[in-house]
C-alpha cells in the first residue's frame, strides 16, 4: 500500500515539473518573439534622427599635484641640527629651512686659511730671494759686458736668477690654488644653510633634527623636503594610446575630485609627453599610456597663506542678504581626480543613440558572397518604414557618452529602432514586423 502511495506522489511531481517547463517555454518565447511575433512584431523603442551638439570625451583618472614642487637635497654631508620648518608651512624664498652641523667643515675652513697663509708667506721669500737673484744677475752682466768677468760665472748668474724666479712663479701658482681651496670649503661652509629655493608650501618633509643627510656631491642625495607651488595645481594622467591621438594642447576638460563629490572644476590641458609608459610588458595584459598635464583653472588654494578671510570681491550683496559663494576648494598633493578632455565639439549635427548603432555582417544579403565564407561587417541602423525595420548601412563620425553623429545614411527625421538591446543586436533582421511601444526625440 506505501509502494502504490509513492509511485501516485512521483507521478503527480512529474506531471507538474512539465506543466511548468511548458509554462516557462511559453513566456520565453513571446518574450523573445518565437510565440504571437508574427502577428504583433517585435516591440521595439524608437529614436528621430534630431539635430545635437556632440562633444569627443577622452576620459582618464590621475592625480593631483603641484605644477612646481622643487626637491632639496644637500651637498654637504652631516647632522641636521636645526630644523625651522613643519610639513605644510609656508616659506618665503630665502628663509632659513635647516642647517647641518658645521663643526668638520669649519675646521677646514680654518686648515685653509693657514695653509694660504702659509704659502703666502712662501711666495715672500721666493720673491725676495728672485730679486736678490735678478741684482746679482744685472751687476754681473754689467762686468761681462765689459769683458770683466768669466763667461761661466755671467752663466751662473743668469741660471741662479731663472731658478728663483721660477721658484717665485711656482709659489704663487700654489697661493692660488690655496685660494681656490679655501673658496670650496666656504662653499660647503655655506651650504650647511639650507634656505627655501622659492616662496610656497612645505609639501614634503622626510627629515628630523637629528638625523644625518648624505651629501649630492657624493651620490644621489638625501631628499630632505619639498617645497611646491599650492596656489596653481595640475591634474597628472596617463592616457590611452588609442585615445592620445585625439588629445591637444589648450584642450578644456573637467575635473571631477573624489574629495569634492558634488562639485566639478576647469581645467586646460597644458603638456602631453612623447614618451610612453608601459604597464605589464611583454604580456597580455600590456598597456601602452601617455602622461598628460591639465591645468586647474577653477579658483583653488588662494587663501592658503591668509587668514582665512573671503576677499571683499566674491561678497555678494542681495538687498539686505549677504550671499557668501561655495568657499574655495583646497586641494592637496596626491588627491585623486577624474578627467573628462574635450577633444572635439560638433554644432548642430544629424545624431542618434549610440545604442541604435550595431554590427551585422553584410554578405548574409548579398547573393554573390553569401555562403562562400567572407564576411562583411558593417555599422548598420535599423529605420522604421511603414511597420517594417529596414536594414541600414551607415557612417558615423565622433560620439559622446550617449549620442553619436551620423554622416551618411539616414536623414533628419527618420525614425530608427533603439531598443531595447537584445533586439536589436541579436533578434531584429532586415524586414522584419516592428511594434513601436515608445518614441523619443
Amino acid at each position: 500500500m506505501a509502494s502504490k502511495k509513492g509511485n501516485n506522489k512521483r507521478f503527480w511531481l512529474i506531471i507538474a515539473g512539465i506543466i511548468l517547463a511548458f509554462a516557462l517555454l511559453a513566456v520565453i518565447g513571446r518574450t523573445a518573439g518565437w510565440i504571437g511575433g508574427d502577428a504583433g512584431g517585435h516591440p521595439v523603442e524608437t529614436s528621430v534622427v534630431s539635430d545635437r551638439s556632440i562633444t569627443r570625451i577622452v576620459t582618464a583618472t590621475g592625480r593631483i599635484q603641484p605644477e612646481v614642487e622643487v626637491k632639496i637635497a644637500p651637498d654637504v654631508s652631516g647632522e641636521i641640527v636645526e630644523l625651522n620648518v613643519r610639513e605644510g608651512d609656508f616659506v618665503n624664498e630665502g628663509d632659513v629651512l635647516l642647517r647641518i652641523r658645521p663643526d668638520i667643515i669649519q675646521a677646514r675652513l680654518d686648515e685653509a686659511n693657514a695653509t694660504l697663509l702659509g704659502q703666502k708667506a712662501r711666495m715672500e721669500q721666493n720673491r725676495a730671494s728672485m730679486l736678490r737673484a735678478k741684482n746679482e744677475y744685472e751687476q754681473k752682466r754689467t762686468l761681462f759686458e765689459r769683458e770683466m768677468l768669466s763667461q761661466l760665472e755671467y752663466e751662473n748668474a743668469r741660471r741662479s736668477y731663472e731658478a728663483e724666479q721660477a721658484s717665485f712663479n711656482a709659489s704663487s701658482f700654489q697661493v692660488e690654488n690655496a685660494r681656490a681651496q679655501l673658496r670650496r670649503i666656504e662653499e660647503e661652509l655655506r651650504q650647511t644653510t639650507i634656505r627655501a629655493p622659492m616662496t610656497g608650501t612645505v609639501s614634503k618633509l622626510n627629515v628630523e633634527r637629528g638625523e644625518r643627510v648624505v651629501g649630492s656631491i657624493q651620490m644621489a642625495g638625501t631628499e630632505m623636503l619639498r617645497v611646491a607651488r599650492m596656489e596653481q595645481m595640475e591634474v597628472r594622467v596617463n592616457v590611452n594610446e588609442n585615445d592620445i591621438v585625439y588629445v591637444s594642447e589648450m584642450d578644456t576638460a573637467r575635473i571631477d575630485v573624489d574629495a569634492y563629490p558634488d562639485r566639478q572644476f576647469i581645467g586646460l590641458v597644458t603638456e602631453i609627453a612623447n614618451s610612453a609608459i608601459m604597464r605589464g610588458e611583454g604580456t597580455a595584459e600590456q598597456i601602452t599610456e601617455y602622461p598628460v598635464k591639465i591645468r586647474i583653472l577653477s579658483p583653488h588654494n588662494i587663501m592658503a597663506t591668509g587668514d582665512g578671510e573671503i576677499p571683499e570681491e566674491q561678497v555678494q550683496i542681495s538687498g539686505s542678504e549677504v550671499i557668501i559663494p561655495q568657499p574655495i576648494a583646497r586641494f592637496k598633493p596626491g588627491m585623486t581626480a577624474t578627467v573628462d578632455i574635450e577633444t572635439l565639439r560638433e554644432e548642430n549635427v544629424p545624431s542618434i543613440p549610440l545604442q541604435a548603432v550595431t554590427m551585422r555582417d553584410m554578405s548574409l544579403s548579398n547573393p554573390d558572397t553569401a555562403g562562400v565564407g567572407r564576411e562583411d561587417m558593417r555599422r548598420v541602423v535599423f529605420r522604421v518604414t511603414n511597420g517594417n525595420a529596414e536594414m541600414v548601412p551607415v557612417e558615423t563620425g565622433i560620439s559622446d557618452d550617449r549620442y553619436i553623429h551620423v554622416i551618411a545614411g539616414l536623414q533628419g527625421g527618420d525614425e530608427i529602432v533603439s531598443g531595447n538591446y537584445r533586439i536589436l543586436s541579436r533578434v531584429l533582421q532586415d524586414g522584419d514586423v516592428v511594434r513601436v511601444t515608445s518614441t523619443r526625440n
